[in-house]
């Protein structure tokens, strides 16, 4: 698709601010979705296409779940993709003078390898840190056991980095 280019501020329009803390599992998206209009292809293309590794096709969603409170140097945005067996909330912090990326983290999501469920719930607390717990089950079903889990902890720096704490 060809067209004028989409300015940045109307990117950011895309993503809600939604007070925090907000927890990223399984039926956050369906929810927002209901509320939060999706986002236009081309916004999609100029965007958000370029932040992800790896290809999309025409049978993968996105939607804007968030954007962190305003910060001096970076915005935070929070998006949900959904390709066949899997779907992913990612955090993007982005430069505001320069529109560069600064940092991405998949936060939440589920993904099927064919041998392995994985999923990660998270939690985005008012303080910018964010909270994750991870877990593996073999075969298609998801069988929860706190032995297979692992919890993780990142905060977001005024630099816009995400750290591990």
């Amino acid at each position: 698709m060809e067209g004028p280019q989409i300015r940045f501020d109307h990117f950011l329009e895309q993503f809600p601010q939604i007070e925090l803390p907000m927890t990223f599992s399984d039926d956050t998206a369906r929810t927002m979705s209901k509320e939060i209009p999706p986002i236009p292809p081309r916004v999609i293309e100029q965007y958000i296409l370029p932040l992800e590794p790896g290809m999309a096709d025409e049978l993968t969603e996105f939607v804007a779940c968030l954007r962190l409170p305003d910060a001096d140097e970076y915005v935070g945005l929070v998006y949900w993709r959904a390709d066949l067996a899997q779907y992913h909330y990612t955090l993007v912090t982005i430069n505001l003078k320069t529109q560069e990326l600064i940092d991405r983290m998949v936060i939440a999501g589920t993904s099927y390898d064919g041998e392995e469920v994985t999923q990660s719930h998270s939690v985005l607390t008012e303080a910018l840190m964010i909270y994750q717990v991870s877990g593996q089950s073999p075969g298609g079903t998801f069988d929860y056991k706190a032995s297979n889990s692992t919890a993780r902890r990142f905060q977001i720096a005024e630099s816009g980095k995400i750290i591990e704490m």
